[in-house]
């Protein structure tokens, strides 16, 4: 009996809750009627004045109006000072007449609205709301200021000869840090809100003359289209924009330095930013902007390629040697020579487990100590990660749990990771050497040469906002041909043509 009488008593609170909200929206789409007496305690009531302390209203007289105004801020997210000396004291001591607000006040934005909806969401953002009895107006002063760290050192993407400068988690600055590197009248910035309570901004950056038209359709598209209560960032927001979600590689890139994100909008791609992520969102993006790092044109044409070789090899080393390890000495054992061969068996006379499952402990027990050393505090965290690797691989070898071998070709392939700097290829590639692992225990060679195969068939197909994931390299498309090696810089002449660029090439614009 006592169940009924439980959920009459839950459907009444969420009807008494559903009443509530549909009276703050009713308030919200109410226009400002010039009347204080009417305003102010609309404004107050959708923020639980006086109960909500983060939420102040400030009443006075504008004598030479002979009005009264109210002003409504939220002190954590706004510059008091800025409030006192630029809006309430020119008004309040003003020595001659004022004639309207604009002129009387040094606010370097002022805007006007009429309904209450769309001046509650600049208040949200930091703005300073002014109502001024008989007025049936209010006014927006822009006085953010929210705390925020100051532009520091890239974290992940590090360079020799690049800036030194990483986005921070103000998106006002980060907009500031690309536009100091792209001096024209064409960079464009568009905001969209998302969230439908937490109403956050996301900004979306291109060069009007150089994006192209159905890339940027599907970026705004997209970020659209989110359906949730809240995205608080762009680690978020990703995830619900990408191609596919549950898809082992990435198809948006991350990057944390300006420099990148301004050269990337140059060559017409989308750049996405947001408050409270460190960093931009690149659309789109083929799987050779996640090979690429910074460093690769700042360095002299040799020295650029000859890295790239370093990360290619890297990323093969990391994939295929210890599959290659188990196919060689489960399958193909005639492949290795007589004495290499017999090197291996002494190792492994002792080891009572199978190769597979050595490199499986092995494998996961560094990822383990990776993992650890990432969670723990920076100063013991390298320290965790290289003492723990040492200690755990030879007592391993001493107590015959795993063979020396193994220890290398888990040392060799873990090293050969941390060459490849993007962080989303890096955990795709850590994925997919159990892939090929498992399937090297199974099948050898052959498996693994299945695997590599219907890989290249998935991301052959893979799209990333309409764009193939591998090209210009299949499908073939004009470009600078920047792909696994990249050509001298005076003689990269062309922007990709897969994102549908107005302007394929990088000659300068002729001033007639």
């Amino acid at each position: 009996m006592r169940r009924p009488l439980f959920k009459k008593i839950k459907t009444n609170q969420l009807e008494i809750s559903e009443e509530l909200l549909q009276s703050d929206e009713s308030v919200k789409n109410d226009y400002i009627s010039g009347n204080l007496l009417l305003d102010v305690p609309k404004i107050k009531e959708l923020y639980s004045y006086p109960k909500n302390i983060d939420f102040k209203v400030r009443e006075f007289t504008i004598h030479m109006m002979g009005r009264k105004a109210v002003l409504f801020f939220i002190p954590s997210m706004t510059e008091t000072k800025l409030i006192d000396e630029e809006i309430i004291k020119p008004l309040i001591l003003a020595a001659k007449e004022i004639i309207d607000i604009p002129s009387a006040i040094s606010i370097s934005s002022i805007k006007e609205e009429k309904m209450i909806s769309a001046a509650v969401s600049e208040l949200n953002t930091g703005a300073t709301l002014l109502l001024v009895d008989g007025l049936n107006v209010i006014y927006v002063l822009n006085t953010s200021s929210s705390a925020g760290r100051s532009v520091e050192k890239p974290q992940n993407e590090t360079t020799l000869l690049g800036p030194k400068e990483s986005f921070v988690e103000r998106a006002d600055q980060n907009i500031s840090l690309i536009r100091k590197k792209i001096r024209s009248e064409d960079f464009t910035v568009e905001k969209m809100i998302i969230g439908g309570r937490s109403k956050n901004e996301v900004y979306i950056i291109y060069n009007k003359e150089l994006a192209g038209e159905k890339v940027l359709a599907e970026v705004k598209s997209r970020i659209g289209a989110v359906q949730k209560d809240a995205v608080q960032n762009l680690s978020l927001l990703i995830q619900h924009i990408e191609d596919r979600s549950t898809s082992l590689f990435p198809t948006i890139l991350q990057t944390e330095r300006p420099d990148r994100a301004a050269s990337f909008i140059e060559d017409g791609h989308v750049i996405v930013v947001m408050n409270n992520s460190p960093f931009a969102l690149v659309t789109p993006a083929t799987f050779w902007s996640f090979y690429h790092s910074a460093d690769d044109h700042y360095l002299r044409f040799i020295y650029g390629n000859f890295t790239r070789l370093l990360r290619m090899t890297a990323m093969f080393i990391t994939l295929f040697t210890p599959s290659i390890y188990i196919a060689i000495t489960n399958y193909h054992i005639e492949m290795l020579p007589a004495d290499l061969l017999l090197a291996i068996a002494g190792a492994r006379e002792m080891v009572p487990f199978p190769a597979i499952l050595e490199l499986l402990m092995m494998e996961m027990a560094f990822e383990l100590i990776r993992e650890a050393g990432i969670r723990v505090p920076t100063p013991i965290g390298p320290t965790i990660g290289i003492v723990g690797a040492l200690i755990l691989g030879q007592a391993a070898v001493e107590a015959n749990v795993v063979s020396p071998i193994v220890v290398i070709v888990v040392a060799l392939t873990g090293l050969s990771s941390f060459a490849i700097s993007d962080v989303n290829l890096n955990y795709a590639i850590r994925i997919a050497r159990f892939g090929f692992l498992l399937s090297a225990s199974l099948f050898g060679i052959f498996g693994m040469v299945g695997i590599f195969m219907i890989g290249l068939f998935y991301l052959s197909v893979v799209k990333t906002f309409g764009v193939p994931y591998l090209a210009p390299l299949t499908p073939k498309y004009k470009s600078s041909k920047d792909t696994l090696f990249r050509r001298v810089l005076k003689n990269e002449k062309l922007r990709p043509a897969f994102v549908k660029t107005k302007d394929l090439t990088k000659e300068p614009v002729q001033n007639e």
